[in-house]
């Protein structure tokens, strides 16, 4: 009896040292696989093209995590529309790109915590007298991109609007300018960043909305959720997200 004890005992102490060491070798295999995310790289500051190079706050952040978590980034450019069907199809891991955490969108695709405030608002070109609230969008022409919240918030709140539904961020600023519309609708980072950098538009206040960024994930890799969730804490804790909000918006994070 006492040697069957000995040999189960045996067995057991082996079948842990195995297990602990497969739980070592995956999470050591983890740690040196490529963290593969996509992004719309057209939503200045978020995300963009610069002198040929990615940059933007979303594109730093992801460095950031993917450093602390041991891992390189391989980056994917795909339209904003494709985001989320891309996660689904396991096409990459992760997507950011200004993406608001929706109901809707959680039914098909996890998110990180927040980790970033945003919210919608309008821009017109600076002149515009017909448009000083919100309330003044209906029955205007209002460019917003495709696949992105601006579509159905409009739809569904502002029903007299036409809307000018365009492929590209930068599509709906250049309509505004030119007077093929009255007003764009996208998320006030980007909207904020283009005002100061084109003179001659502004912000229609208040801001239509009041939403929050998160990083969308693949829903089979939970784990993967809650490393990104971890990361970002270290980095809260360290100092280097309020350096790469500082960089971007020019303040620290409140």
């Amino acid at each position: 009896m006492g040697n069957r004890r000995h040999f189960m005992h045996s067995m057991l102490a082996g079948a842990v040292a195995l297990s602990a060491a497969a739980s070592f070798a995956t999470a050591a295999h983890a740690a040196g696989e490529p963290l593969r995310v996509a992004t719309d790289a057209t939503f200045a500051p978020m995300e963009f093209v610069e002198n040929g190079k990615r940059t933007g706050f979303d594109v730093d952040l992801i460095d950031a995590l993917a450093r602390t978590m041991g891992r390189p980034v391989e980056w994917t450019d795909i339209d904003f529309k494709g985001l989320v069907p891309g996660l689904i199809s396991r096409r990459f891991d992760v997507a950011i790109s200004g993406i608001y955490i929706t109901e809707e969108r959680k039914k098909v695709v996890d998110f990180t915590v927040p980790y970033y405030h945003g919210g919608l608002v309008a821009l017109v070109k600076q002149g515009n007298t017909a448009i000083k609230t919100p309330a003044d969008l209906n029955g205007k022409k209002v460019s917003v991109q495709v696949g992105t919240k601006s579509v159905n918030y409009l739809r569904e709140n502002y029903p007299k609007v036409e809307r000018v539904e365009v492929e590209k961020n930068n599509e709906m600023f250049n309509l505004v300018e030119i007077g093929r519309a009255d007003a764009a609708v996208t998320g006030r980072p980007a909207a904020a960043y283009y005002v100061k950098a084109r003179p001659g538009l502004r912000l229609v206040e208040p801001a239509l909305t009041t939403e929050e960024y998160g990083i969308a994930v693949r829903r089979d890799q939970p784990e993967l959720t809650k490393a990104l969730n971890a990361a970002l804490e270290k980095i809260k804790a360290d100092g280097t997200y309020d350096q790469i909000v500082k960089k971007w918006f020019g303040a620290a994070a409140k």
